[in-house]
C-alpha cells in the first residue's frame, strides 16, 4: 500500500549571507593602491512551488528539516561572493501552510504558485563598497546576515470537485474505479480505504475531479476512526455524494439513518452546510439492495434529495450519475467569484515613520526595535572599534541617539537592539569634522581592545632575541616557550 502523509512539520532554515571582505590592494611600487574587498554573497531563501506530479507531503515526513545554501565570502581584488542557491520545494496542490499556534500563512492552490518561506540572509560589503570620501580605506567590512529560520505545519486539503462521503465499505472506492482511470485498494472488509483517492470523470465535454473521505462512521469528527484526519480533504469540494450500501449485512443499520450520522458529522466539522448534496444507493445488482432501494428513494426524495440507482459492479446508473456531478459541478464553478489576477499591493512608508521604535521591557531596558537598526547590528564586527563606530554614526543619523535621549535614557542605562545588549554612553558621533585615523581604530571608542597590537608584538620578539648576558638577573627565555635557568638563579643563590 502505498504511503499517504497529509500532515507534516516543517523546520526550514534559510542560508546565511557571506560576509564582505577587507582588502588593500598592493603592488609592485604602488604599496597602497587603495581598498578592493569584494561583498559577500546573499544567502539562498526557502521557497514552496504546487508541483501538480506531487500528491503528498511524504517527504518531508521523513526529511522535516530543510536547509538552503550559504553566499560565499567576499575577496579580494574586488571579487565579490556567489549567491547561495536557494531551495526549492515542492508541495501539492492543495497545501495549506501554518504556524505552529495553527495560524494560516498560506493557502497554496493552483500549479506554479510560489512561497517565500524564509528569505536568504543579506551579504556583507566589502571595505571597497564602504569606502567614502572622508573614509578612504575602511579597516572593516560588514559581516553577512543570518538566514530566516521558520517552523511550520504543512496541511493537504486535496483539490476536488465532488466528494463521496459515507461508511466503510459503502462502495466509495468501487465507485472512483468504475468511473475513472483511478484504481484504489478495494476489499471486503471495512477501513480498506486508508487514503483518500482521486480520480478524473469525463461527462460529456466537462471534466472533473472526485475524491472519497475514508472511514467516516459516528464520532469521526472528535477523533473517532479516521475521519477526523481525512475530513479536511472535502472542504474544497463542491458537491457532497452520500454512497448509501443498500446491500449491508448489519439488521441494526438502514440508509436513512446512515445519511442522518454522516450530516451530523459533517455538521459537526463545521463549513460544509451550503454543499449542495446528492444520494447515490450503491449495489443494487444485489436483489436485496434493490428492494430496500425501492423502499427508502421516497422518503429521500421528500427530505430534497436527489436519489440514483448505481451499481459499481455492473455499472448501472454511472451514467446518469456522472452527468448529474457534472450539471452540479457546472453550476458551482459558474456561481463562483471569476478569478481575479494576484494584485500588487504597495504599502509606502508612512511620512512620519522614523524607520524605528522605542519602548522599554520590563527590566527597565530600552529596546530599540526596526528593520534598519537591527540589521545594521547583524553585520557589525563588535571586534573591530571602526566597525562600532561606523555602526554608531548610523544609529546617529538615524535618529536613535537623540529618541533614547527623548525617551528618558541617561547615560549608563541598558540599551538592547536585536540580540545586544550595552550601556548606553552618548557620544557626538556623526560630526562632520570627524576623521578616521588607522584602519580597524576609531579614537571616539572608549573601550579599546584587548588584542596586543602589531608594535606590542614586535616588542616582545625582540626582547626574545636579547642575549642572556644583557639581561639583569632575568631568565632566559627561548622561542620554544621552554624557560632556561643558568646555575644559580635559584632563591638565596642556589641552585635549581
Amino acid at each position: 500500500m502505498t504511503t499517504f502523509v497529509d500532515r507534516a512539520v516543517l523546520h526550514v532554515k534559510a542560508g546565511d549571507g557571506g560576509h564582505g571582505c577587507v582588502s588593500i590592494h598592493r603592488e609592485k611600487f604602488k604599496p597602497f593602491g587603495g581598498p578592493d574587498g569584494g561583498d559577500g554573497g546573499h544567502g539562498g531563501s526557502v521557497k514552496l512551488i504546487v508541483d501538480p506530479g506531487v500528491h503528498t507531503l511524504l517527504d518531508f515526513h521523513f526529511h522535516p528539516h530543510q536547509k538552503a545554501r550559504n553566499g560565499h565570502g567576499g575577496a579580494g581584488n574586488d571579487r565579490d561572493g556567489a549567491n547561495g542557491e536557494s531551495l526549492e520545494l515542492r508541495v501539492p496542490d492543495g497545501t495549506v501552510v501554518q504556524s505552529l499556534d495553527g495560524e494560516i500563512i498560506a493557502d497554496l492552490v493552483g500549479a506554479g504558485t510560489e512561497l517565500e518561506l524564509a528569505r536568504g540572509g543579506r551579504g556583507g560589503r566589502g571595505n571597497a563598497s564602504l569606502a567614502s570620501t572622508r573614509r578612504k580605506a575602511p579597516g572593516f567590512a560588514e559581516l553577512g546576515e543570518p538566514g530566516e529560520q521558520i517552523d511550520v505545519v504543512l496541511e493537504l486539503k486535496s483539490v476536488a470537485d465532488v466528494g463521496l462521503v459515507g461508511f466503510p465499505s459503502a462502495g466509495k472506492s468501487s465507485l472512483i474505479a468504475s468511473m475513472s482511470a483511478a484504481r484504489p485498494k478495494i476489499a471486503d472488509y471495512p477501513f480498506t480505504t486508508l487514503v483518500p483517492n482521486l480520480g478524473v470523470v469525463q461527462a460529456g465535454d466537462n471534466t472533473y475531479t472526485v475524491a472519497d473521505v475514508p472511514g467516516l462512521i459516528p464520532g469521526a469528527a472528535t477523533g473517532k476512526g479516521l475521519g477526523l484526519e481525512f475530513l479536511r480533504h472535502i472542504e474544497r469540494t463542491a458537491i457532497l455524494v452520500h454512497v448509501v450500501d443498500t446491500a449491508a449485512l448489519e439488521t441494526d443499520r438502514d440508509p436513512v439513518s446512515d445519511i442522518a450520522a454522516i450530516e451530523a458529522e459533517l455538521a459537526a466539522y463545521g463549513g460544509l452546510e451550503d454543499r449542495p448534496r446528492i444520494v447515490a444507493l450503491n449495489k443494487v445488482d444485489v436483489p436485496d439492495g434493490r428492494d430496500l432501494a425501492d423502499i427508502i428513494r421516497p422518503e429521500l426524495e421528500q427530505q430534497g434529495y436527489p436519489v440514483y440507482y448505481v451499481s459499481a459492479v455492473s455499472r448501472e446508473g454511472l451514467r446518469e450519475l456522472t452527468f448529474a456531478m457534472s450539471e452540479l459541478v457546472e453550476q458551482q464553478r459558474k456561481a463562483a467569484p471569476p478569478p481575479e489576477r494576484t494584485r500588487i499591493v504597495i504599502r509606502p512608508v508612512a511620512v512620519d515613520d522614523s524607520g524605528f521604535t522605542i519602548g522599554r521591557d520590563g527590566e527597565g531596558v530600552f529596546v530599540v526595535k526596526g528593520g534598519a537598526p537591527e540589521r545594521w547590528v547583524r553585520q557589525t564586527n563588535f571586534d573591530n572599534d571602526e566597525a562600532v563606530g561606523y555602526l554608531a554614526d548610523r544609529l546617529a543619523r538615524l535618529g536613535v541617539e537623540e529618541a533614547l535621549r527623548k525617551a528618558g535614557a541617561s547615560p549608563g542605562d541598558p540599551v538592547r537592539i536585536g540580540a545586544r545588549e550595552f550601556d548606553w554612553q552618548p557620544e557626538h558621533f556623526a560630526d562632520a569634522e570627524y576623521v578616521p585615523g588607522n584602519r580597524g581604530t576609531d579614537y571616539r571608542i572608549e573601550e579599546q581592545s584587548k588584542r596586543v597590537g602589531a608594535a606590542e608584538r614586535k616588542a616582545l620578539r625582540k626582547a626574545r632575541r636579547v642575549p642572556f648576558e644583557q639581561q639583569e638577573g632575568q631568565p632566559e627565555v627561548r622561542l620554544d616557550g621552554r624557560l632556561e635557568v643558568s646555575p644559580g638563579d635559584g632563591p638565596d643563590g642556589d641552585d635549581f
